[in-house]
């Protein structure tokens, strides 16, 4: 893996991002707070998580390919240490950078996201991007959102399970509803089984394939070597 190294001196800069005089100059005082903390912290981990902050924050600023080149080098600290939900979040940063790459990026954070244990509200959000940039008509879009209401019954605790059941079941009825028109029960059990979402052996190596297109050729780790480091 390649690391990227910025000089974070250069992130106070201004830009047209959009914002009114008070939202950017508040933007920028916690841009500023964040930088200060980031120069004091060397640790790596630590330091990748508060360069995931700035990132976010350039991102809000419409500093975009700035928020790519620090969150890229995050994702790598991330993964060298292990540390797979932070990795995952980097890629949700890169995603919504809007870079060429985003996409890319977007595919490698669902795979880490669905093959590690991370935590499924973080799982589900990746998952949810895919509805997004999907057309209506797009089987990938329901893949997408089975897969989540799949993470949610495998990994939700007690207390996290009503509520992100709720939200992945009205995903699935909106997925439906977009792709088929389905407007009730007995439709939505028919446009399950019509799509075969019943099945993780058939829907899981479907969304393999969603992921694949995303990704499209540009891994930027080995996937057969981080299984080997799944925990037992």
């Amino acid at each position: 893996m390649q690391e990227q190294t910025i000089n974070i001196t250069k992130l106070v800069n201004d830009s047209n991002d959009g914002l009114s005089a008070e939202e950017r100059a508040a933007l920028k005082k916690q841009l500023a707070e964040v930088l200060q903390a980031l120069a004091a912290v060397a640790e790596p981990l630590p330091r990748a998580r508060l360069q995931l902050d700035v990132a976010e924050l350039l991102n809000a600023l419409g500093r975009h390919k700035e928020a790519w080149d620090i969150a890229r080098e995050a994702f790598f600290t991330c993964m060298q240490q292990e540390a797979w939900a932070d990795a995952v979040e980097a890629c949700d940063v890169l995603f919504q950078a809007r870079q060429p790459d985003s996409l890319a990026a977007l595919g490698m954070g669902i795979w880490l996201s669905v093959t590690f244990p991370v935590d499924p509200e973080l799982t589900v959000a990746m998952l949810i991007h895919v509805v997004d940039e999907t057309s209506n008509d797009s089987d990938g879009a329901a893949v997408a959102a089975i897969t989540a209401r799949y993470v949610v019954d495998l990994r939700a605790d007690d207390d996290q399970h009503e509520s992100q059941s709720f939200l992945v079941n009205n995903l699935i009825a909106m997925v439906a509803r977009r792709h088929s028109n389905v407007q009730d029960q007995e439709g939505l059990d028919r446009w399950l089984n019509h799509l075969q979402l019943r099945d993780p052996q058939i829907f899981l190596p479907r969304l393999a394939t969603v992921v694949e297109a995303l990704v499209d050729g540009k891994w930027w780790f080995e996937r057969d070597a981080l299984r080997d480091r799944l925990p037992e």
